[in-house]
């Protein structure tokens, strides 16, 4: 489980993604999971699934700093960081509609 799903089932303080949050808010949340500020620890599987969230919403730097932060991950981190992402859009925390 990554910080993110972590603080969802807590209702922790850290950020997350909500429904009305477009590819650029998505962008800079994964940014703050990259780099462990504004509230966030520094988690890579986090920051992927939340930059494929906002890739998925338009985000093209997103697109830029998955890829980026992929290289710096194995194989199960990212395979991780996908199966999150699924299971925050499959319980309709962030909408794929526009």
């Amino acid at each position: 489980m990554n910080a993110q799903e972590i603080a969802h089932d807590q209702e922790g303080a850290m950020p997350l993604p909500t429904p009305e949050m477009d590819g650029d808010a998505l962008f800079r949340l994964g940014l703050m999971y990259s780099t462990g500020q504004g509230g966030c620890p520094m988690d890579r599987v986090s920051a992927h699934m939340i930059f494929n969230l906002a890739a998925m919403k338009g985000s093209v730097e997103a697109r830029v700093y998955r890829k980026e932060l992929s290289q710096e991950m194995d194989s199960e981190d990212i395979s991780e960081a996908q199966r999150a992402a699924r299971r925050w859009i499959d319980a309709g925390v962030v909408s794929l509609a526009a």
